[in-house]
């Protein structure tokens, strides 16, 4: 049945076609229906009961939009996927990738209605895809212009933002929430000012002690120092990666030290300074990188009750162990969140290889994280340039960002991680909810389903095997649907 309501996919016909015109990103075609031409296909002025957003491995189809409606039929099929809002899990932050030194240099060469366009894409939830959960570097990362911090002449009352921050990193943020204004963003440390280390390097070393008191002091300034700018933190990590002892810049810093750094400095200085800026433990990988006394970090630290309760859950990334360790983790501290913060694709994992990537993408990122409470899901780089940087010396060398730049900075591809983001931000909103689902199975196929805030319904689906017929009852609609071989599939309806 095709109606005449408000298209709640957000993702308008000229906007779309604009952008796949200028750019090799999506193959989107805008409300395209049966009647349509796909190789020419022309914007429909009908809207549809069920908005559709399609991407297929081959690249075929590129986040295309299409429509369906309503059955008016009895539902008999036997292959239905059976929607129960009753059913409640965790509420969705958002989705997004890292707005990195790097990514933020590079979208500041690009044209400046290019990057409006590319922009307006990638964060809009009215014209585009509706990213929604960022993450930056407190300091420099790996993909950073120099290695840095924040305060690197010793004394706190030396700290001041940098040229990176002034110049790259604030003025994309401000061009973002001028399109999202609901943006988050989360701020991670790869490393302290050195003269807090006890190496006083930029690899390794440990948080002094003693520096405790400043290092929270260092949180508190660079937090306000973003709300200066007009610019909101909703939630930091301690440390990334803090089993990691290589890295460009990095620290060690073992659950136990985390834990009194945050019990006796970070979460009281928070609290003194009236900042309600989440904190996230750990920030690493499943496996605890193998470290025997580091197995269950963030659990460690939980079950010191003068710590957990500046805690707001523990954050992940996927470079070594299995996601069931979400599930472990929930099951042992479930009124704690869990956050995916981290995953990287390259030359190692044929990150430019959509057919490679996308399908392991979808099971093991996107969904497969929030099928395991995860309230956010957030990749790496946003964009890096044709020679996968700027990259730091000791840092990544053979990363790619989830949009490739070119050479001249006026056009881009888009990566697996680009696709799985968008599959997951323009159909489940911040605030929504994991909803149930009669876990109906088929070979290849994993999803998930969600309730909006505005009531609409979502479904996201990745299917490895051949095509599939299936049906999506909520109970009060339903309505048929083809599953194409290899592809990432997503649905919202009202």
């Amino acid at each position: 049945m095709k109606r005449n309501i408000i298209n709640i996919f957000g993702l308008g016909a000229v906007t779309l076609l604009t952008a796949c015109q200028l750019h090799a990103c999506d193959s989107s075609d805008s409300d395209v229906t049966p009647e349509n031409n796909p190789e020419n296909p022309a914007p429909s002025t009908e809207v549809y009961d069920v908005n559709v957003l399609t991407t297929t491995a081959s690249r075929s189809q590129e986040l295309a939009t299409s429509g369906l409606s309503f059955s008016q039929k009895d539902n008999m099929s036997p292959s239905t996927i059976r929607i129960d809002a009753s059913v409640q899990y965790q509420t969705m932050d958002g989705f997004g990738a890292a707005l990195t030194g790097s990514t933020c240099y590079n979208l500041m060469h690009m044209s400046e209605d290019d990057r409006k366009a590319f922009l307006t894409k990638t964060f809009s939830p009215t014209e585009g895809y509706g990213y929604s959960y960022c993450r930056i570097a407190i300091g420099c990362s790996d993909f950073s212009l120099a290695e840095y911090t924040c305060c690197d002449k010793e004394g706190i009352e030396n700290f001041a933002l940098t040229s990176e921050e002034t110049q790259y990193v604030i003025p994309i943020i401000k061009e973002i929430l001028a399109i999202n204004p609901e943006l988050k963003l989360m701020g991670t440390p790869w490393t302290p000012p050195r003269w807090m280390k006890t190496n006083n390097q930029w690899t390794s070393g440990e948080l002094k002690p003693e520096c405790y008191a400043d290092y929270a002091e260092y949180f508190v300034r660079w937090i306000k120092a973003f709300e200066a700018e007009g610019i909101n933190i909703y939630s930091v990590t301690p440390q990334n990666e803090p089993l990691n002892h290589g890295n460009s810049a990095s620290c060690y810093m073992p659950w136990d030290q985390e834990r009194d750094f945050v019990k006796t400095a970070l979460g009281p200085a928070f609290a003194k300074n009236g900042i309600s800026t989440k904190i996230y433990a750990f920030d690493h990988n499943y496996n605890y990188d193998g470290v025997a006394d580091q197995k269950s970090y963030p659990l460690n630290i939980f079950a010191d009750s003068d710590a957990a309760c500046y805690f707001a859950g523990s954050a992940y990334h996927n470079y070594g162990g299995n996601k069931e360790e979400l599930n472990s983790v929930h099951d042992a501290a479930p009124g704690m969140d869990l956050v995916f913060s981290e995953t990287s694709i390259g030359t190692w994992n044929n990150g430019q290889d959509l057919s490679a990537r996308l399908i392991s993408d979808m099971e093991e990122v996107a969904l497969g994280t929030v099928n395991r409470w995860c309230t956010g899901v957030i990749v790496w780089n946003l964009m890096l340039d044709a020679e996968r940087g700027p990259n730091r010396p000791g840092g990544c060398q053979t990363c790619y960002g989830a949009v490739d730049l070119s050479a001249d900075y006026a056009s881009y591809t888009c990566n697996s991680h680009y696709f799985i983001i968008a599959h997951l931000s323009s159909v489940v909103k911040p605030g929504a909810v994991r909803i149930g689902t009669n876990n109906f199975k088929s070979n290849g196929l994993t999803y998930s389903a969600f309730k909006n805030p505005d009531g609409s319904l979502a479904l996201v689906a990745s299917n490895s095997g051949q095509s599939l017929s299936l049906t999506i009852d909520d109970g009060t609609h339903h309505f048929s649907c083809t599953v194409p071989a290899q592809s990432a599939v997503s649905y919202l309806w009202k």
